[in-house]
C-alpha cells in the first residue's frame, strides 16, 4: 500500500536523511546555532560594559602596563607628589614655568619644590650676589609657585660635588627625592623641559621602588636608563643605599650613573615614547629614528610623534639650553634640516623644534619677567 503524506504531516526520516534534504537541515540548523550565539554575545557583552565602563574622567595607566584603568575617586592623590628641585635662579624660573603647566593640565598630584635655604631669606640673598633677575625677583618667583600653582616649598641643602662637568655637580639634589617619606611615590621631572600633557597616570604604574625610561639615544653603544624622569616610591633605606652610591661614585659619576648602578637591572621601564622625548630628535637623519621609534619598520612621523609626546626634554648639544644664549649662526647649523619627501621639500621637523624654543622663550617672559641670557663668548 503506498502511503501518501498528509499536508500537516512533518518530513519522514529517509526524507530528513535523503542527500538534499539533510544539506538543507544541517545548513538550516547551524544558521539558527550561530545567531543564537551571537546574540549571547552580544548580551553578554552589553551586560560587561554596564558594569565594567570606567567613567569619562578616568586614569589609564600607559599602554605598556596593559588596558588599566583606574578610577579617579579611588585614588588618594595626597599620596603621591611632583617633585622638583631648584639649584639657582635659572632653574627656579624653570622650576615656576613647569609647575604652571602641571596646574594647567589640572594635575591632581602635590606639588613640592625643594629650593635652596636661604633663597626665601632676602638679607642672605642679596648677600649671596647670584643669579638672573635678582634675589628678590627669586622670591617673587617663590610667592608666585606658591600662591599661584598650590606649591608646597621646601628648603633643602643643595647637594654639591666635586665633579669633572661642572654643569651637574648639583644634579645631586635630585637624589633627595628619595628622602621624602611623607609620601608613598613622587614624580621627580626636571625642569629644563615641557610638560606637553598630564602624566597623572605614572603615579597608578604597578609597585616598584623606582621607575625611569631608557635612554634610547645612547643605544646600542651604551644600554641605560635615564633619570630626567624619574619616579621613586621614598623610603629610609633606598635613600640610605643612595647615598651610599653617591659617595663611592667617582669624579665623572653623576646622578644618571648612580642610579644606573643601583637599578639598572631592576627598575620598572616607563616607555620612552610619550614620556622622554628629546629635542635632539627632530634634528635626527633618516635611519637614526629607528632608536626612538623602536623599530625600523615604523615610518618616521614627526607631527604624529610631537602630538603623542608627554613629556619633552631640550637636549640639542652643542646648542646650550634655552635660557641661555646661543650664537645665531650656531643655532642655524644645527636646526633640523629640511628634507626631499616624494619630492616636495619639507621643513616640518625645523618648523616644530622652532617653535618648541619660541613657545619656551615666550612662556618665560610671560611667567618670569625674562626671557634668555646674551651669548656666551
Amino acid at each position: 500500500m503506498i502511503v501518501t503524506k498528509s499536508p500537516t504531516m512533518g518530513p519522514s526520516i529517509s526524507d530528513l536523511f535523503s542527500p538534499r534534504r539533510a544539506r538543507v537541515w544541517v545548513a538550516f540548523t547551524l544558521t539558527c546555532a550561530l545567531l543564537l550565539f551571537l546574540a549571547r554575545q552580544r548580551g553578554a557583552a552589553a551586560e560587561w560594559n554596564a558594569g565594567q565602563q570606567p567613567p569619562p574622567n578616568s586614569v589609564a595607566a600607559p599602554d605598556e602596563q596593559g588596558p588599566k584603568e583606574v578610577r579617579e575617586d579611588e585614588v588618594d592623590w595626597s599620596k603621591f607628589a611632583y617633585l622638583q628641585y631648584v639649584t639657582n635662579s635659572h632653574y627656579l624660573c624653570n622650576s615656576v614655568m613647569l609647575f604652571g603647566q602641571l596646574h594647567q593640565h589640572g594635575s591632581k598630584a602635590d606639588r613640592v619644590m625643594m629650593y635652596p635655604e636661604g633663597m626665601f631669606n632676602l638679607e642672605v640673598s642679596e648677600a649671596a650676589g647670584r643669579g638672573k633677575g635678582g634675589k628678590r625677583h627669586d622670591i617673587e618667583l617663590l610667592n608666585k609657585a606658591r600662591d599661584d600653582f598650590n606649591v608646597k616649598l621646601v628648603p633643602v641643602s643643595v647637594q654639591h660635588r666635586a665633579t669633572a662637568d661642572s654643569t651637574w655637580a648639583e644634579s645631586f639634589t635630585k637624589l633627595l627625592a628619595f628622602n621624602q617619606t611623607q609620601y608613598s611615590r613622587v614624580l621627580s621631572l626636571d625642569s629644563d623641559a615641557v610638560l606637553l600633557g598630564s602624566v597623572d597616570e605614572l603615579f597608578t604604574l604597578p609597585p616598584s621602588p623606582v621607575a625611569m625610561p631608557r635612554a634610547y639615544w645612547l643605544y646600542p653603544e651604551e644600554k641605560k636608563l635615564a633619570s630626567h624622569i624619574l619616579l621613586v616610591e621614598p623610603s629610609a633605606e633606598e635613600f640610605e643605599r643612595v647615598l651610599d652610591a653617591t659617595n663611592k661614585g667617582g669624579e665623572d659619576e653623576y646622578d644618571m650613573e648612580i642610579l644606573n648602578t643601583l637599578y639598572q637591572d631592576s627598575a620598572m621601564v616607563i616607555p620612552h615614547r610619550r614620556y622622554a622625548l628629546l629635542t635632539q630628535v627632530f634634528r635626527w637623519e633618516d635611519g637614526e629614528h629607528a632608536k626612538y621609534l623602536g623599530s625600523d619598520r615604523e615610518e618616521w612621523d614627526p607631527i604624529e610623534v610631537f602630538n603623542e609626546a608627554k613629556y619633552l626634554h631640550f637636549s640639542d648639544w652643542p646648542l646650550p639650553k634655552p635660557w641661555l644664549g646661543a650664537a645665531e649662526d650656531l643655532r642655524q647649523r644645527l636646526e633640523p634640516k629640511c628634507r626631499d619627501k616624494d619630492g616636495v621639500e619639507s621643513c616640518v621637523e625645523r618648523d616644530i623644534w622652532n617653535g618648541i624654543y619660541r613657545d619656551f622663550h615666550e612662556r618665560r617672559q610671560r611667567v618670569c619677567g625674562y626671557s634668555i641670557d646674551p651669548p656666551q663668548g
